[in-house]
């Protein structure tokens, strides 16, 4: 397993942080691993939703199918993925008003077997790429 994290603040209000981390037409302007929604991003935000996406990770392209596991709107959103090679992924968003702006830390995780050959690479890999998505998040959100 390699578990990885990010945390950053940001100077606005949580509703216009999750709206900016929700709009899924703009997913791939901050997050540093996205490359497509093959059949579009989700519309809605839904509990047990499912969307699939195209990323790459250290380098490799990766197709995996999110599920929307917890969402309480405007504070968390957690997804739970199937990638290739029995690859597992969980990534956690979570949204903490602070003041005028708005503390996002994201949390995933990555099982299976071939996890387990390249944790560390992974770890690096993965959460080199989290702080670089808060960084641009942060960019896009104007306060």
């Amino acid at each position: 397993m390699a578990e990885v994290s990010a945390e950053a603040r940001i100077a606005a209000p949580a509703g216009k942080v999750w709206a900016q981390l929700t709009d899924f037409s703009t997913y791939g302007e901050w997050n540093a691993t996205h490359t497509s929604f093959p059949k579009g991003g989700p519309a809605n935000l839904v509990l047990a939703g499912t969307y699939e996406e195209n990323m790459k990770l250290m380098g490799f392209p990766a197709e995996v199918t999110w599920t929307v596991s917890e969402l309480e709107d405007g504070r968390l959103l957690t997804t739970t993925g199937k990638g290739p090679m029995g690859v597992n992924l969980r990534m956690s968003y979570v949204l903490t008003p602070d003041g005028d702006a708005t503390t996002i830390r994201i949390d995933g995780e990555f099982t299976g077997a071939a996890v387990s050959l390249m944790a560390g690479k992974l770890k690096d890999s993965a959460t080199a790429a989290l702080v670089e998505s808060l960084r641009k998040l942060d960019g896009l959100i104007v306060a």
